[in-house]
């Protein structure tokens, strides 16, 4: 643990996939003991409701892929030196894992380079949650013995050597943030020749009451699954053991297309109305 000479100190917490009792009694501890919590989008409502110190100021400071209203990382980097050097219990909340496709490493080096005391508190990633909610084994006996975490937001970030390196391995894939650029991952992986028994699954507002799957062979992608609109944020699953959900699939589908999570531009509005309520909680 590091011990900084600043008498507060940041709490990096996960929130998990959505879900909000797949929080850690950990993180929930500090929610309770906070007096700032800097929260991204992806948080449910209910962790803020049933878990946040009411006499804490509620900053939201979400992101949103290629949407303007999107919170800076600078900001955030100065709203966390800013709180902690003020000597407050900081968390900052971020949905899934902390450190899975996540900006930590540029929080870490601004808390370091402030000398300001942190603690890390791990969480349950969304690939995990998702998988978990549509029955299907990341990693099973016969399938598959590896599981890789991948992200395909943008056209470039995957090499050409690397996508025929996907379409060859038994590894399942889990692509984050890739629901925009789909039509492409799978474009990369028929290109290069993945084989016939292979199935993908999308998961959208994975382990909330929102959640929709939907499989099909990966082959038959075209035809089934090609153009249809989805909810942020949805999970895209590749492999051989995306067939089980069939058999395994617990969570009916909520044939909704609802938001769970707010968008980016409506969090200001709930940021006011919770500070407003805890003002008046506090008198």
């Amino acid at each position: 643990m590091l011990t900084g000479t600043n008498n507060g100190k940041v709490i990096l917490a996960a929130a998990g996939p959505g879900d909000p009792e797949l929080i850690t009694a950990k993180a929930i501890r500090y929610l309770q003991q906070a007096e700032v919590v800097l929260t991204d989008r992806l948080v449910s409502d209910d962790i803020i409701r049933w878990y946040v110190n009411p006499a804490a100021e509620l900053v939201y400071v979400g992101k949103q892929c290629r949407r303007g209203a999107s919170t800076p990382q600078q900001s955030i980097n100065e709203l966390l030196v800013h709180h902690a050097q003020r000597g407050k219990l900081v968390v900052r909340l971020k949905g899934g894992d902390v450190s899975i496709f996540s900006n930590v490493l540029d929080e870490l080096m601004v808390l370091k380079a402030n000398n300001i005391a942190y603690e890390i508190v791990p969480g349950v990633t969304a690939a995990l949650g998702a998988a978990a909610y549509a029955g299907i084994p990341l990693t099973a006996r016969g399938y598959t013995t590896s599981v890789r975490f991948l992200t395909s937001y943008q056209s470039d970030v995957v090499s050409e050597a690397y996508w025929k390196e996907l379409a060859h391995t038994s590894d399942t894939l889990v692509f984050y943030m890739s629901a925009e650029t789909i039509e492409g991952v799978v474009a990369n992986l028929l290109k290069y020749g993945i084989a016939n028994n292979v199935h993908i699954a999308v998961v959208e507002q994975a382990t909330t009451p929102l959640q929709n799957v939907y499989t099909c062979n990966i082959h038959e992608y075209a035809t089934k699954l090609k153009g249809q609109a989805l909810v942020s944020p949805s999970l895209v699953i590749i492999g051989t053991v995306v067939a089980l959900h069939e058999q395994f699939g617990w969570v009916a589908n909520s044939n909704s297309k609802e938001y769970y999570f707010k968008p980016v531009a409506s969090l200001q509005h709930s940021n006011n109305a919770y500070n407003s309520a805890a003002h008046v909680s506090r008198a």
